[in-house]
């Protein structure tokens, strides 16, 4: 029997407009990320991912903090980041944080590390963009060493060595699921299948379909190193609506707002209405009615083979009023539409 796609959320805390149209402050974001969360358990959605960032247009810096808050309000949905930005953090601390939330919701918590979009961290927290990709490497390194749950002895040349350490709390399952988030590099889908984790592809522009590639490697460098088959994720864009041409109007001038604002940092022309509509329509942006995004979905997991994917619903200032919608929508009618779809 096959097991059934996961259907998650990610949200990264984006600064959302209020009634009067300014923004809210970043601690009533928090607090309305959390009902967004409540939400999501309640309407059936399978994982709700909270993403980590260091700058004034995103609220949340310490997600675990923000997902035990999630944790004594909800029952059954998973539990996890989106992504946590291991090379500036510190692989047996970010082992114990998730260990802890995995104690306070009852086997619930994932992590899912990656090296982020964003660098504000690295000068933040005192490290060389230099060291950008021994950082990664080493930190990842460690972690799935300590992941095991047993006494590390440890040696690398950016921090001080571990000999015979015990790492706690441990897990009461003695298994914490850990992910490795990749943008679509063969290096970093080899990285995945050598630690043994699963695979979150961070497809966020253009055909899906471009990753296949990458989902067929990761399976077959599983099977030639001898390690079990392995889940494969999609986390991209989405809003649901009642229509097609509601969701899409109603995302448009929010979503501009945020590509703009970080296209202006990278080089990048503004987003006309005209590009908007092509990714909706041959790209990964996951924008319509209910029955249209779960095409789109079921058809990006069976070309994938993805065993979850995560929508991201928040979208720069899109208003707190708006995303709940969408994720009752999401919950209610895309996810068992896709699992009819995928049989």
């Amino acid at each position: 029997m096959t097991t059934p796609i996961e259907l998650g959320l990610d949200t990264f805390g984006d600064i959302t407009d209020g009634p009067d149209g300014k923004p809210l402050s970043a601690a009533q974001v928090i607090r309305n990320l959390v009902d967004e969360a409540v939400l999501a358990d309640e309407v059936g959605v399978d994982f709700i991912g909270v993403g980590e960032h260091h700058r004034g247009d995103f609220a949340v810096s310490s997600p675990e903090m923000v997902l035990a808050a999630i944790a004594s309000r909800t029952k059954r949905i998973r539990l996890g980041s989106a992504v946590t930005v291991l090379s500036s953090d510190d692989p047996i601390r970010v082992f114990q944080r998730f260990s802890t939330l995995d104690a306070l919701s009852n086997g619930r918590a994932e992590v899912i590390l990656g090296r982020g979009s964003f660098i504000e961290s690295f000068p933040l927290f005192g490290f060389d963009l230099d060291d950008y990709e021994a950082l990664f490497n080493e930190k990842l390194d460690l972690y799935a060493a300590v992941l095991t749950e047993k006494p590390v002895t440890w040696q690398g040349k950016l921090r001080a060595p571990l000999a015979n350490q015990s790492v706690f709390p441990k897990t009461e399952s003695g298994h914490l699921t850990t992910w490795i988030g990749v943008g679509g590099t063969p290096e970093s889908v080899m990285r995945a299948a050598h630690y043994g984790m699963p695979m979150m592809l961070a497809i966020i522009g253009g055909d899906p379909k471009r990753f296949v590639p990458y989902a067929d490697l990761f399976r077959r460098a599983l099977k030639e190193t001898g390690k079990p088959d392995l889940a494969v994720g999609v986390h991209s864009h989405g809003f649901v609506g009642e229509t097609d041409a509601e969701a899409k109007d109603a995302l448009f001038p929010f979503y501009k707002r945020m590509r703009d604002k970080i296209g202006a940092e990278r080089g990048w022309p503004p987003m006309g209405r005209p590009e908007f509509e092509r990714e909706i329509e041959h790209g990964s942006l996951y924008v319509g009615s209910p029955e249209t995004v779960a095409r789109k979905i079921a058809a990006t997991a069976k070309a994938l083979g993805a065993a979850r994917f995560d929508m991201k619903y928040s979208a720069g200032p899109l208003s707190h009023e708006k995303m709940m919608r969408s994720i009752e929508l999401y919950g209610r009618k895309v996810i068992p539409l896709v699992r009819d779809m995928l049989g």
